[in-house]
């Protein structure tokens, strides 16, 4: 069995990634951001960006720094199938999930502008922001002493493996098809 997680900045392609993996070779998802916005339903919030950083922040402190991440490992377990698990956002979710063994971690970047690019076709509720909003919410996910909020660059730092993803989609398959050679 294998576990893969995958950190990364926004926009750059993780979720493409997911979707190659699923497709592809029948990994299991397991995402973070749906396990959160199950959670900001379930208090009748708005799903926007800024709620969830807020109420990953809050669930981090209550529980633990990799609560989320912790409870998506378990999920991942209790499927028996290989699995990757979508979006590492914090330092302590990474340890936690490389501690447990069977664990390959996989970071994902692109240039700024392209990933907002991207970000924008998505037309999703939570990437409804000009450019300014995007790079200011980066830089407050990107670094933190606090265990329990967002510190992207670490977590980057932190992977196994690391895709810049400024090409295309086929450049992307390719490098993901790399990286399944050397992990299976």
């Amino acid at each position: 069995m294998i576990i893969i997680g995958i950190t990364g900045t926004n926009g750059s392609g993780k979720g493409t990634i997911v979707e190659y993996l699923v497709r592809k070779k029948g990994f299991k998802h397991f995402s973070a951001r749906a396990f959160i916005v199950e959670e900001i339903e379930r208090r009748g919030l708005e799903n926007n960006r800024d709620n969830m950083v807020v109420v990953a922040n809050e669930l981090r402190e209550k529980n633990s720094p990799s609560f989320v991440a912790d409870e998506l490992f378990k999920r991942a377990l209790e499927s028996g199938q290989n699995c990757i698990i979508e979006s590492l956002r914090t330092v302590g979710e990474i340890e936690s999930l490389k501690d447990r063994g069977n664990f390959t971690l996989l970071a994902v970047d692109a240039d700024p502008k392209i990933r907002y690019e991207r970000v924008i076709k998505r037309l999703t509720t939570t990437d409804n922001i000009n450019f300014e909003k995007f790079l200011a919410d980066e830089e407050r996910e990107m670094n933190s002493e606090d265990p329990n909020k967002q510190n992207l660059k670490k977590c980057i730092a932190m992977a196994d493996f690391t895709i810049i993803n400024n090409k295309d989609i086929n450049f992307l398959n390719q490098q993901i098809e790399e990286i399944y050679d050397q992990i299976r």
